[in-house]
Parts: structure tokens; C-alpha cells; sequence
């Protein structure tokens, strides 16, 4: 194993050990800038277009306003534009994987929040839609950080959340999106398999749901 491929492997194990707040902040400003080399060129992160993909099955991608929950670099959102839609909000913990995400010219505002938390500067209601690509994971967003998504996005819009094979059979966010469809917040339209990670042989789930009236 090269010095390369050994650093890479220490930023993707640490990232599903974080135990605080804090701990993530600390990662994710020393793996900013060579973030999107790492995980999208070396390993050819898939979920960003699945995800615009699977968007775009549901709205009309230039009539939308979107919120990129947990926006990191700017990935998801430049695969959002690339797909495109025009108008994209973003928000994430890391000041300076905001800074990665300002750089690609994508977004209309962004926003330093932790999704952990109640998203106050953000009134009910006014996105069509809300992407959480790879947020939900082992040290990383709670499932309970739906109920402040669901609440950002007008009656009928959408969420749609990518995340890995491994969170997804720990079975928490699967029970959270059970409860709200059993409660009438959501309806599933669609869960699909396929590439996550390629370049590390982890694949994920790509989920759609509606918000209710």
C-alpha cells in the first residue's frame, strides 16, 4: 500500500468512528481540500448522480428549489446543476467543506448548520425538494434529523436520501421512515440499489419519498 492509498484509508475508516460534534468538525477540516480528489476521482463516488437521477424521475428540474442537506464539497450539488437545477441551497457542519462547496459556483446561498440540531434559520416550507446525500451514517446525522427536513419542504415536494448498504441494514433510518409513512409525513416511492463507493466496493440506497399535504 502506497502513502496515498494509506492516507485515504485513515480519512474513510475515521469518518465512521466519529463519536462528537467535535471530532467531526476536526475530520472534515483536515480532509477538506483533498476531499473531492479522494472520494470522487480516485473512488468514483456515485451517489451524487444517482441521487440528481432519481430527482429527476419525480420534479421538473428547473422548476424546483433545492436544498443540498449536509452539502459537504459540493458534490450532490454540482451533480444537481449538472442534471439540471437552478436553484440549490446548501448547508453543512464544516466551514470549510462549505468553502470546497462555494468554489463550485453551484449554489445560491449557503449555510453552516447542524442537522443534528433544529435547522432555525430556516422557516417551514420553502423547498421543493431536499437531497441528504451520505449524511446519514455512522457518526454522522441521526435519523430524527428527518422530522426538521420533512418540515423545510412544501406539501408534495420531495426527499431523497443516499447513504451505504452498511448504515441502511443497521436498520434505524429504515424504522425512522417506516414511522413517518405509517404516520402519514411520508410516502415512499422508490428504493434502489447499486454503486455507492466503487472504488472502495460499497454500494448504497438511493430512497424517494413524498411529503404529505
Amino acid at each position: 500500500m502506497n502513502d496515498q492509498k494509506g492516507e485515504n484509508q485513515g480519512h474513510f475508516s475515521k469518518a465512521y468512528s466519529l463519536k462528537s460534534a467535535e471530532e467531526t468538525k476536526a475530520h472534515y477540516k483536515e480532509w477538506a481540500q483533498s476531499y473531492d480528489q479522494e472520494v470522487g476521482e480516485q473512488n468514483g463516488y456515485a451517489q451524487p448522480a444517482r441521487t440528481a437521477e432519481m430527482l429527476a424521475r419525480h420534479c421538473d428540474l428547473k422548476e424546483i428549489t433545492v436544498l443540498d442537506a449536509g452539502c459537504g464539497s459540493g458534490l450532490s450539488g454540482l451533480a444537481l446543476s449538472q442534471a439540471g437545477v437552478e436553484t440549490i441551497d446548501g448547508c453543512d457542519f464544516s466551514p470549510e467543506m462549505l468553502e470546497q462547496a462555494r468554489a463550485k459556483n453551484v449554489y445560491r446561498n449557503l449555510l453552516q448548520a447542524d442537522l443534528n440540531a433544529p435547522l432555525t434559520q430556516i422557516p417551514d416550507e420553502v423547498y421543493d425538494a431536499v437531497v441528504a446525500v451520505g449524511v446519514f451514517s455512522f457518526g454522522h446525522v441521526s435519523p430524527d434529523a428527518c422530522d426538521e427536513l420533512i418540515r423545510i419542504i412544501r406539501p408534495q415536494g420531495h426527499l431523497i436520501i443516499a447513504l451505504n448498504e452498511q448504515y441502511w441494514e443497521k436498520g434505524d433510518l429504515a424504522r425512522k421512515l417506516d414511522q413517518l409513512t405509517n404516520v402519514g409525513r411520508l410516502q415512499l416511492l422508490a428504493k434502489e440499489y447499486g454503486d455507492h463507493l466503487p472504488g472502495h466496493d460499497v454500494n448504497g440506497w438511493v430512497i424517494a419519498a413524498r411529503k404529505a399535504q
